[in-house]
């Protein structure tokens, strides 16, 4: 077995170094991690904010099941998945059933089961997905507010973009709470409407359109208050619009819910402009992309990502992986080909395509206790040093240190006017 490691301390001052300059542009993606990351009281209990898709397939069972509309139809779309694989369904694969029997179904019926019922059914399973992610954020110290205070705290030559699959509005509640103007890709106030003339001046002018301390923001799976409607009876002029939660009258809510449609529904306008708008970010000059929270298993998301690492040389991912390697995928970690793309998990790394685990702690190290802890012995064996844990896979750790650079740049920005002073 190899002896060589990765260094966490080494790759922590990378990732400080590569957002501390203020004129490389920066990006993160956001994924259903984050949310998830925040603790939130629930009864006797605590529960993240908002569940990733183990914990939202718990939440639609449970009130599916306590349903007398409709628990029966459900209670028989989970027993053809005891017959099939996979036999643990999450809510992508029941969503991704229930759409494939709408469109076999026609004027019959799949084991009692009409297209109407199917029809019904989706909708719920939609209306419940929303609730969930409707939620607000619980105080005014989240990983996300961290974000936004470091966002405004820094003058940067070009803006900073956010880009999240995520339905929630947690982003923009950080953003509004220290006043960082975004721009999302709607215009206007009462019922804000999508425009991608703007979206599209905005990518090849960057300079010359939206302020740079506008921040953008980009919803790659839509939003919770995102609508859609027809302008005419003949339903030929598709308007999307974003409002309040509440449906507006003749609107259809516009979010890509999770399920095997995911790909072909992101080719459609407004999705595929907010990929085009990632696709752009990675394509031209030095650029360093920031993933957290995101899993890598959204291939219509990593095909843009891959693409664009590959043939812009310059730009960098850094992809904070909660927990160990061993929770992705093989062909994310074993066969990562992308020298520019750095995988950090909390037991080791894979760095210019070669994978390691993370070498001996340090406790003397500045990051030590910020960005990496000694990881806990499995043996009672205290003759060797810990190796380390690396904690910016955990979107509250990643705030935490987000703040810490922040910090600093305020204390270094105070010691040059004091220095000016004194000349």
């Amino acid at each position: 077995m190899s002896t060589q490691s990765h260094c966490p301390y080494r790759q922590s001052k990378n990732l400080l170094d590569a957002l501390a300059s203020d004129k490389t542009k920066v990006a993160f993606l956001l994924g259903a991690g984050c949310p998830a990351s925040i603790p939130h009281p629930d009864g006797d209990g605590i529960q993240p904010l908002i569940p990733a898709i183990l914990g939202l397939t718990a939440d639609v069972k449970k009130k599916l099941g306590e349903s007398e509309v409709y628990r029966g139809s459900f209670n028989i779309i989970l027993k053809r998945f005891s017959e099939e694989e996979p036999a643990e369904p999450t809510i992508e694969n029941i969503l991704s059933h229930i759409r494939a029997l709408q469109e076999v179904v026609r004027d019959g019926d799949i084991h009692g089961l009409t297209k109407t019922m199917l029809a019904e059914l989706d909708e719920k399973i939609c209306e419940i997905t929303t609730v969930v992610v409707g939620a607000e954020l619980p105080d005014s110290n989240t990983p996300y507010h961290q974000l936004a205070k470091w966002i405004g705290g820094i003058q940067r030559a070009q803006p900073v973009e956010v880009f999240t699959p995520n339905y929630d509005l947690l982003v923009e509640q950080a953003f509004e709470a220290h006043k960082i103007p975004y721009f999302d890709g709607f215009v206007g106030s009462r019922e804000a409407f999508f425009d991608l003339t703007s979206m599209e001046e905005n990518a090849s002018l960057p300079v010359h359109c939206l302020p740079v301390r506008w921040s953008r923001l980009w919803k790659l799976h839509g939003s919770i208050n995102w609508w859609s409607r027809y302008e005419d009876e003949d339903k030929k002029n598709l308007k999307v619009v974003r409002t309040g939660i509440e449906k507006p009258i003749g609107g259809d809510r516009q979010m890509i819910y999770p399920s095997h449609l995911k790909y072909d529904q992101s080719r459609r306008l407004p999705y595929l402009a907010m990929l085009d708008r990632l696709k752009n970010f990675l394509a031209r000059g030095q650029a360093v992309l920031v993933t957290c929270g995101y899993s890598f298993a959204d291939e219509h998301l990593n095909e843009v990502i891959f693409q664009g690492l590959r043939s812009n040389p310059t730009a960098i991912c850094f992809g904070l992986l909660y927990g160990p390697r061993a929770n992705y995928s093989d062909a994310l970690i074993k066969k990562q080909k992308h020298p520019n793309l750095s995988l950090l998990a909390s037991d080791g790394a894979v760095l210019g395509t070669i994978e390691r685990d993370w070498g001996s702690a340090n406790p003397e190290h500045v990051m030590h206790g910020l960005s990496v802890i000694n990881k806990e012995p499995t043996t009672g064996d205290d003759s060797t040093p810990p190796n380390c844990e690396f904690q910016l896979g955990n979107f509250k750790h990643f705030g935490d240190f987000l703040a810490q650079q922040l910090s600093r740049f305020d204390d270094e920005q105070q010691g040059k006017e004091k220095d000016g002073n004194a000349a």
